[in-house]
C-alpha cells in the first residue's frame, strides 16, 4: 500500500487524473497464487540477467534500449519505484542506461542498435522514462525526455505516422503506436506535446483500420490484411489518444475477441508477446466482461509457457519475452502510470 501511494502521489504531481479506488475487478479475482509466483520468478530472472550498466546483454539483441525500457516497466508494475522496493535498484540502473544512451538529438539508442531501425526502441525507452518522471529527482531526466519528445515530433511524416528511422519519410502502424504511447506518457508527465502531432497520428492510425475491424501494416505498402498484433496496438493507440468509444474501438475489440487465448479456432500469432502486451491493455481499457474474459485466458496461457528458470522465450530474446509476460500478468495491479484511470 505504501508503494502504491507513492505511485499515486507521483501521478498527481505530474498532473495525471487518477481515480485510485475504482479497479475493474479486485486483484483476488484475477491474480492467482500461481500467477503471483510466476511473476516473482520472472522478475527474479530479469534482475539476474541485468548487467551492471543497466542493460541486458545476453542475447542477440544485447544492449537493446527497448528491452531495458520494458524490463524497467515490468519492475515498476510490481510496485517498486526508483530506489525503492525490491527492484528499486534495478529500475535505477535501467534509467542510468537509457539516459547514458540519449544523444544530443534526443534519440535513445545504444550504438549497437542505432543502425537497426531505432525508432521502435526509442518509443519504448521514452515511454519508460516518462513513467518514472516524477518518481525520481534526477535533474537530467526532464531534459532528456523533452529532447526525446522533440525528436518524435520532428520525425512524424506527412501521413501522420512514423517508421524505423527518425526521419519524416514512410510510416507503419506498429512503429507509430510506439510513438503515440510515448507521447501520451509524456503529456501525462507534464511534457508539452503539440496537439496537432497527436491529432495527425490518430488520423493515420484510423486510416490503417480495415473493414473487418483489424489494422493493416501500412497505408500503401506491405500486407493489406488485418493482423492480431497490429490491431491490438492500434486499439490501444486510439484509447491513449482519448478515444474511448466509437465505431473504430468497437470494431477493433470485436476483431481481437476472435483471437481470445485458448479458443480452438484462434490461430498461433506472430509477434506473440508484442501482440498480447497491447491486447491486455486494450481489454483493460474496454473493461467489464471483455477484461474479465481476456485476462484469465492470457494469464493461464502465459503460465503454461513459462520455463523452469522463470523466463519466457521469444525470438528477440528471453529478457524481452519475460519483460512482456510480466507486464501482462501484472496489469491488474494498476501500478503503471500509463494504466492509471
Amino acid at each position: 500500500m505504501i508503494v502504491r501511494s507513492l505511485l499515486l502521489v507521483a501521478a498527481v504531481m505530474c498532473g495525471r487524473p487518477v481515480i485510485a479506488d475504482e479497479p475493474l475487478f479486485s486483484q483476488a479475482e484475477l491474480i492467482t497464487p500461481e500467477s503471483d509466483e510466476a511473476v516473482k520468478r520472472g522478475l527474479a530472472f530479469l534482475a539476474k540477467r541485468q548487467l551492471e550498466d543497466g542493460s541486458f546483454g545476453t542475447s542477440g539483441n544485447d544492449r537493446n534500449v527497448a528491452v531495458v525500457g520494458l524490463a524497467g516497466m515490468a519492475f515498476l508494475a510490481s510496485g517498486s519505484t526508483p530506489g525503492r522496493g525490491e527492484f528499486g535498484e534495478n529500475i535505477d540502473r535501467c534509467i542510468d542506461f537509457l539516459l547514458e544512451n540519449t544523444s544530443e538529438s534526443g534519440l535513445i539508442a545504444a550504438p549497437e542498435g542505432a543502425a537497426r531501425g531505432p525508432m521502435y526502441g526509442h518509443g519504448f525507452a521514452a515511454l519508460f522514462l516518462c513513467e518514472v518522471h516524477g518518481m525520481t529527482d534526477r535533474p537530467s531526466l526532464r531534459d532528456s525526455i523533452a529532447r526525446a519528445v522533440e525528436l518524435i515530433v520532428a520525425s512524424q511524416n506527412r501521413e501522420g505516422g512514423w517508421r524505423y528511422e527518425p526521419r519524416p519519410q514512410d510510416a507503419d502502424v506498429s512503429v507509430t503506436v510506439c510513438q503515440v504511447m510515448a507521447l501520451r506518457a509524456a503529456r501525462n508527465s507534464g511534457i508539452a506535446v503539440p496537439r496537432e502531432t497527436v491529432d495527425r497520428s490518430i488520423a493515420y492510425v484510423k486510416k490503417c483500420q480495415n473493414a473487418d475491424g483489424g489494422f493493416r501494416y501500412m497505408l500503401t505498402q506491405g500486407p493489406p490484411d488485418s493482423g492480431f498484433a497490429r490491431t491490438a496496438a492500434g486499439v490501444v493507440a486510439l484509447y491513449n489518444a482519448g478515444l474511448y468509444d466509437g465505431p473504430e474501438i468497437a470494431a477493433g475489440l470485436e476483431f481481437l475477441t476472435q483471437h481470445l487465448p485458448g479458443k480452438e479456432d484462434a490461430q498461433p500469432q506472430a509477434y506473440y508477446f508484442y501482440g498480447h502486451y497491447y491486447a491486455a491493455q486494450a481489454m483493460w481499457h474496454a473493461g467489464k466482461e471483455r477484461w474479465r474474459a481476456w485476462y484469465p485466458a492470457i494469464r493461464d496461457q502465459l503460465l503454461a509457457r513459462q520455463r523452469e528458470d522463470g523466463s519466457w522465450i521469444d525470438p528477440v530474446g528471453p529478457e524481452y519475452g519475460t519483460a512482456m509476460a510480466c507486464i501482462v500478468l501484472q496489469t491488474p495491479n494498476n501500478f503503471l502510470p500509463i494504466l492509471q484511470r
